[in-house]
This record gives structure tokens, C-alpha cells and sequence, in this order.
């Protein structure tokens, strides 16, 4: 099957700020894919760009087949997007800002139907008359999606869709994106939540306007890097930290919540010696053993590792 969405060497520039620099990746139909950065990488933009909302700088991209650039009308007709900012109306109830989002897409016959299953889809049959403006962070997020679905688009784009909202509801809505898949609908997410990535059928890293990164949760996690990465567990973590990031062996060393995640160069001692490293600035080991990775200590690793190439 031909990629849901194509982009090549995709730029956008405002004066002399590149926000996005040559971005290629593609997006199977079906899949969940991530677009994962910290706040500002560039990822609205591209998303933007996408749902024809923004003309890019230079480079090519394609959704549903079509070109961007040249049929960004008939783009949107294709897609569903539910930008970072809620954008409903919170004067309306919840089934008032469904049907009037059914109008602007030129629904008509059926729309009872189509508001009907919005509605369960998103678990709000029960608060149909709720105001808009009181409901919980949550349930406003569910709204917006079912709004940006009801036209029953085969690509949905989701900026930034969870910020704000209570791990519950996260979970919830994930599991909304997770039947949205399953029904063949592709799902472009893109989130600076680690935790939320592992729910992603392939993520592309990008920071400061590029691709660092890209593949499956696993697969970052299994090659990114060269070596085993070291768990350790000590009284004293930032004690620890300071210690080992004085010695030109330990390439990385991160905290990670009260353990230390370490990266190892081949000059490293083994693990009898970083024992005895810490041992002499007064540390008691209580565990020093390979884990696997987190995408967390993949991001880390690629950011710091690319900005040393810089």
C-alpha cells in the first residue's frame, strides 16, 4: 500500500529561524506514529504544514496521495486535526459543538447518526447537555477528538493531544487512539511525553527542526546504543553523578529517578572498578547492573551525541 503520508527534505523558515530543516519520513496507513520533541523541536509546524495549514519553504509532501502544497483544500476534507489549544466552544453544550462542527463538514443526512456515535465513541453519551466550559480537562480533550473525527477521516493528526490532562484520562484517550488503528484509521501524534511513545507503532525524534532518530519503540531502544547501559543504585545519587562525571570513561550519566543510568566507553573498568570508584568518595552500591533502555535514555542519548557531532 502507498504511504498514508510522504514528506522529503520538508523545510520551514520564518526570517532566520529554520523551525523545520529538511524532514523526510513516511507514514504507513494504520499505524500510530509519533512525532516526539521537547517544546519548540518543530513538530506543530510540521503538523500544520501537513494538514495544509501552513505552506512550507521548501520540500515536498504528500497526504492521502495528494500534494500539499498544490491541493491543500482537498486535503483537509481527508483528514481530522485537533490542534494543542482546545478549541471548542465552551458557551455550548457538548452535542451543540458537535453538531455545529457536523455543519462546517457539510454533513447532512445521517448527521443524527454520526453525533449518536461521537458521542459513545467518546464515552460522553452520558453529558451530551453538559456545558462545554465545565467539563474536566479530560473529557474536553474527548470532545475534540470525536469533533475532529466525526466526518470519519482516514488520517487524524493530534497535536500535542494529552497536554494538561490527569494520567487517567491519558490512559483513556490512548486507549481512544489505540481503536482508532484498529479501525484502519492512521493516527500522526505528536507528544514530548516519553511514556506515551511506547503506545506508538513508529516514532521519529526530532529536535531543533530535525530528524535525530527514527523506528520502532524497540528498535531505538536496541541500537541506539553501541554498549550495555548500567543501572546504579547508590546512597548518594548526586554524589554518585558528580563523581562519575569527572572520569573521561563514563560517556553518559544521567539521573533517573533515584538511580543513575551510565554509559560506558571500551576504557571503562569493569564493574569491580566503578565499585571501587565510588567506594573511595564514601558511596555504598547498592545495585550496578545492565537494563534495558528507556526512551528517555534514547532521547538523551541522541541530543547530546548530536549536538558533540555539531
Amino acid at each position: 500500500m502507498p504511504p498514508a503520508i510522504e514528506v522529503k527534505e520538508l523545510s520551514k523558515r520564518f526570517g532566520r529561524f529554520t523551525a523545520v530543516d529538511r524532514v523526510s519520513f513516511q507514514v504507513s496507513a494504520g499505524e500510530i506514529f509519533g512525532f516526539l520533541g521537547s517544546n519548540g523541536a518543530g513538530k506543530s509546524t510540521t503538523i500544520r504544514i501537513l494538514c495544509g495549514l501552513m505552506l512550507p519553504t521548501s520540500g515536498q509532501a504528500w497526504v492521502n496521495g495528494m500534494d500539499v502544497t498544490q491541493s491543500p483544500e482537498k486535503v483537509k476534507t481527508g483528514i481530522g486535526y485537533m490542534s494543542q489549544r482546545f478549541s471548542l466552544y465552551d458557551d455550548l453544550t457538548v452535542i451543540e459543538n458537535i453538531r455545529f462542527f457536523g455543519g462546517i463538514y457539510g454533513l447532512r443526512r445521517g448527521l443524527a447518526r454520526r453525533v449518536a456515535e461521537a458521542l459513545a465513541m467518546a464515552d460522553l453519551s452520558g453529558h451530551a447537555e453538559r456545558m462545554t466550559g465545565e467539563l474536566p480537562g479530560g473529557f474536553k480533550q474527548r470532545l475534540a477528538l470525536a469533533c475532529a473525527l466525526l466526518h470519519t477521516p482516514s488520517i487524524v493528526f493530534l497535536d500535542e493531544p494529552t497536554g494538561g490532562v490527569d494520567p487517567i484520562s491519558r490512559r483513556h484517550f490512548w486507549r481512544l487512539i489505540n481503536n482508532l488503528s484498529e479501525q484502519g484509521i492512521t493516527v500522526f501524534v505528536t507528544t514530548h511525553f516519553l511514556d506515551e511513545a511506547e503506545y506508538c507503532h513508529t516514532l521519529m525524534l526530532i529536535h531543533q527542526g530535525r530528524i535525530i532518530a527514527g523506528g520502532t519503540p524497540e528498535q531505538l531502544k536496541q541500537t541506539t546504543f553501541s554498549r550495555p547501559l548500567l543501572e546504579l543504585e547508590v546512597d548518594k545519587p548526586y554524589v554518585a553523578l558528580a563523581a562519575l562525571k569527572t572520569q573521561p570513561w563514563a560517556e553518559e550519566v544521567t539521573l533517573f529517578g533515584h538511580s543513575l543510568h551510565l554509559s560506558l566507553s571500551e576504557e571503562a573498568p569493569d564493574l569491580t572498578g566503578v565499585h571501587a570508584l565510588l567506594k573511595q568518595d564514601g558511596l555504598h552500591v547498592k545495585r550496578l547492573e545492565p537494563v534495558t533502555p528507556s526512551l528517555e535514555d534514547v532521547f538523551i542519548h541522541v541530543i547530546e551525541h548530536g549536538n558533540k557531532r555539531e
